[in-house]
């Protein structure tokens, strides 16, 4: 059967994540539901990994065999007929039955986004994090580079320990952070993750702990103790989700 790969794009304001649950609106559960009407059959479609409640992307990536024999710009025009604006598929793209959205992936990135000022926004509240204190961003860069290279995160992992970021079970709590940026422009706070694997909520974790430390509540020197602890009471508060994006899901 053919094996087609999708790029999607995603606003998950409306949305409880990613995953399919019953009874509550999913992008997986949406973008199956279109995926069905057209090929009259159902398909599992499956994520590169999967995001929490409120986080968007714009470079999720998903796979699903079908016996319908549209062609790739075919599948991507259909979808985007039937799916809700706050769902684009942004390429759709036949490949390799070897090729797996989850297993194949070498990488991800992230962004997250901090206004810092004294009001929130009117407009974009629901894709920013607006922290009231001021942050010092030579503390919060001092205090990332401890969690550049392999490490154990389990200090910065969400309560969920079955399950990483990609959605795979009794996996290790090790990862390799190959980028971490943090960038200012006027108010805004942009802080960018690379690794080759993330576990559930590790982004919005590190970022509540630097902000922390951006405000003064935390030293910077502590990130390596944090790491060693492997404690997730240590660690600072889970950032919440509407400031996260999942940017690019990276490829061999």
């Amino acid at each position: 059967m053919p094996n087609i790969k999708l790029v999607i794009e995603y606003d998950g304001s409306r949305y409880h994540g990613w995953q399919r649950q019953p009874n509550v609106p999913t992008v997986q559960g949406a973008i199956e539901k279109a995926v069905a009407a057209i090929a009259k059959e159902f398909s599992a479609v499956t994520g590169a990994g999967r995001t929490d409640a409120g986080v968007h992307a714009e470079g999720q990536v998903a796979h699903f065999a079908t016996k319908a024999r549209l062609r790739p710009n075919d599948w991507q025009r259909a979808l985007n007929s039937l799916l809700p604006e706050d769902i684009v598929i942004r390429s759709a793209q036949k490949v390799s039955n070897r090729f797996h959205a989850r297993f194949s992936a070498a990488g991800k990135i992230y962004r997250y986004r901090i206004l810092n000022r004294r009001h929130s926004p009117a407009i974009g509240r629901q894709y920013i994090w607006t922290v009231y204190s001021p942050l010092n961003i030579r503390r919060m860069r001092s205090a990332s580079i401890a969690f550049l290279g392999e490490h154990d995160f389990r200090s910065f992992q969400g309560t969920d320990k079955s399950a990483d970021q990609n959605g795979k079970t009794g996996r290790t709590s090790i990862c390799t952070i190959r980028r971490l940026d943090l960038s200012r422009k006027r108010e805004e706070l942009t802080i960018t993750i690379e690794a080759d694997r993330f576990l559930q909520q590790m982004v919005r974790t590190i970022v509540g702990t630097l902000v922390e430390v951006g405000r003064g509540k935390r030293d910077p020197g502590e990130m390596k103790s944090l790491l060693q602890k492997k404690d997730r009471r240590l660690a600072g508060p889970t950032a919440p989700p509407q400031g996260l994006c999942l940017v690019k899901v990276i490829y061999k």
